[in-house]
């Protein structure tokens, strides 16, 4: 009896604190609830399927906002504004009576290779500015002021040059973001912490051996980043090149569309690239997981 007396004793003192009343009496703890989380919360979190949620939302209302503008817009001017069903109806005849997907392959082609070309040479030249200075001073001046310079400017230029070819539109493209690429790959790679660089200097390292061992793969998450927000301004350009003598890719069936006002087209055209922007970017996402997990390991 006087066990399970003690027994309930020391349970009743583990599920409860002194109270502050008299009698030195024992009150339960009260438990703590956090304070909810409002949707504007700064710096809040978000999991993964509230985030999945809320991207539908915003997709449904994007959408929602654009059909109930059609309607409220008077009837005779509705075909200046037509409603989604007609867009996407409109994406569907072409595809299915105009060769649709031939425009958009050559454009997709036309975009990765120049996207491409500018890899090729923004990456090198953006690690080697970033490990030795006096290349970054040799350069970077250069490579600054010619970012300023609107890639459209250079149309004229090219068509003196290569004429209406498709490396005329190819180069379009990659200078419309080459330069804009090499200063952010810059940035990544002097953003590397100097702890890595110098540990390295330290233990006896080639110059070789920081750069390519130690730089590019401290710098690697970082730059994939700056590459997929790079191709984005890409598909920007990408009307502007395909404007001038082009008789295939998206931009040239919006620009014949354009000549006999069929506003749906154009905006068929403009949501096609939209697509392929998304898809591009989550491409460069799912990259991203694949080659460097260790990014996500603590999401």
């Amino acid at each position: 009896m006087m066990a399970e007396n003690k027994s309930e004793s020391t349970s009743n003192t583990e599920s409860t604190v002194p109270g502050t009343g008299t009698g030195g009496t024992l009150e339960k703890a009260p438990l703590y609830k956090p304070p909810k989380e409002r949707f504007l919360e700064v710096r809040g979190s978000v999991g993964r399927n509230e985030s999945l949620i809320l991207g539908l939302a915003g997709v449904v209302a994007f959408f929602g906002i654009w059909e109930i503008c059609h309607y409220l817009t008077p009837e005779s001017q509705q075909k200046f504004l037509p409603s989604v069903e007609q867009v996407v109806g409109k994406i569907y005849g072409l595809i299915r009576d105009k060769g649709y997907f031939s425009d958009i392959g050559k454009s997709v082609y036309r975009i990765y290779l120049s996207f491409t070309v500018a890899c090729l040479i923004a990456v090198p030249l953006g690690l080697l500015m970033g490990c030795f200075i006096k290349l970054r001073a040799l350069i970077n001046p250069t490579v600054g002021g010619l970012r300023y310079l609107p890639a459209a400017s250079f149309v004229p230029l090219l068509l003196v040059y290569f004429g209406p070819t498709d490396f005329a539109k190819m180069a379009l493209l990659f200078l419309g973001c080459v330069f804009f690429l090499i200063a952010l790959i810059l940035d990544n790679v002097l953003s590397v912490p100097k702890e890595l660089i110098e540990s390295a200097q330290t233990m006896g390292a080639s110059r070789r051996h920081i750069v390519l061992k130690v730089a590019l793969p401290a710098a690697a998450p970082q730059i994939l980043d700056s590459m997929r927000n790079m191709i984005a301004v890409s598909w920007t350009y990408l009307v502007i090149a395909e404007i001038v003598a082009a008789t295939d890719g998206i931009g040239a069936v919006m620009m014949r569309a354009a000549r006999f006002l069929h506003v749906d087209i154009i905006m068929g055209g403009i949501l096609t690239i939209g697509i392929l922007g998304v898809l591009t970017d989550i491409s460069f996402r799912l990259a991203a997981r694949f080659l460097f997990p260790y990014q996500y390991a603590r999401h």
